[in-house]
């Protein structure tokens, strides 16, 4: 049997090395980054929210007039009798019926719980990116490259 020769396996690693990069720790990290950027448009969703519960109790009427989107931009003007009580998104497609000052409640939480799940997602994405860097590094050692030296990199921000 023939020994495989030593570039040969070289290029071989690197490619497979280029491969697990590209196919899997890109693909994760940017599956990661989109599940942040939803939780920051959820989060942003209940926020809008909150500022319109506001203004409500500051404007604290016995009728609301609103327009309201019924799709493709197309609004109608709403009468609503009682602005007390209001429904909100919990999850799941499941709304419930609150006061203002419970849905202020259950915003508050629901913003602190999705600002934790947004940290998670951020310490997530640092460890796949720092698996790129550790397998970029790997390449770098297998091609014989040697690193840059302080003086010879630039800043790029």
């Amino acid at each position: 049997m023939e020994k495989m020769s030593p570039p040969h396996s070289v290029e071989e690693k690197v490619l497979q090395y280029e491969g697990f990069i590209s196919d899997v720790l890109r693909r994760d990290l940017q599956k990661v980054m989109e599940q942040r950027d939803q939780v920051y448009e959820k989060m942003s969703q209940y926020l809008q929210l909150k500022n319109t519960i506001q203004s409500l109790q500051e404007a604290s009427s016995e009728q609301l007039k609103a327009d309201v989107d019924l799709g493709c931009n197309f609004f109608v003007q709403a009468h609503v009798a009682d602005p007390s009580r209001i429904f909100v998104a919990v999850g799941f497609g499941f709304f419930v019926e609150m006061t203002h000052d419970e849905a202020l409640r259950f915003i508050d939480k629901k913003t602190t719980q999705l600002s934790a799940f947004t940290e998670q997602l951020t310490k997530d994405s640092a460890k796949i990116k720092a698996h790129i860097r550790m397998v970029l590094e790997g390449l770098r050692e297998l091609q014989g490259l040697s690193d840059l030296s302080e003086t010879q990199r630039r800043d790029v921000f």
